[in-house]
């Protein structure tokens, strides 16, 4: 188990995230506003946590959307996965973007999102004028089937 150190602002309600079962990947996160937040069909909202993490060197948390509210609202991460760096220090905030065709309410400890904390692999980049052939080539969108 990896241990991460969060800076919770309960005073005001926030809410550590938690896994509902004991087989669950993802750790659901609440929302934390000052009052309710209405998102537009067609729009997106910036919503705060009042979470801040202390992520170890070599991992990251991802921020993805939840199913639920995906299959009941047509609400998801606009930006996932999401990525919190071990260096970031701010508040977790999820850009929710409100793709169905109804107004959604947030509230705080609606369950918004999920993070998941995974490992960071870093990449030595180097440049180079040829790159080897494959069967695929350059073939990109679409090119193995449907």
């Amino acid at each position: 188990m990896n241990k991460i150190e969060i800076k919770c602002v309960a005073s005001k309600g926030a809410v550590m995230p938690v896994y509902k079962t004991t087989g669950a990947a993802g750790a659901d996160v609440c929302a934390l506003v000052d009052q309710s937040v209405t998102i537009p069909a067609g729009k997106f909202a910036m919503i705060p946590t009042g979470l801040f993490f202390e992520i170890p060197e070599g991992y990251e948390i991802q921020v993805r959307p939840r199913s639920g509210l995906a299959a009941k609202n047509g609400v998801t991460v606009l930006n996932t996965p999401g990525t919190i760096d071990s260096d970031y220090r701010g508040e977790l905030k999820v850009i929710l973007i409100n793709l169905g065709d109804q107004d959604f309410i947030v509230n705080t400890g609606d369950r918004i999102a999920q993070i998941i904390v995974s490992p960071v692999t870093v990449a030595d980049f180097t440049l180079t004028d040829s790159l080897s052939d494959t069967q695929r080539g350059e073939k990109g969108f679409g090119s193995t089937g449907v």
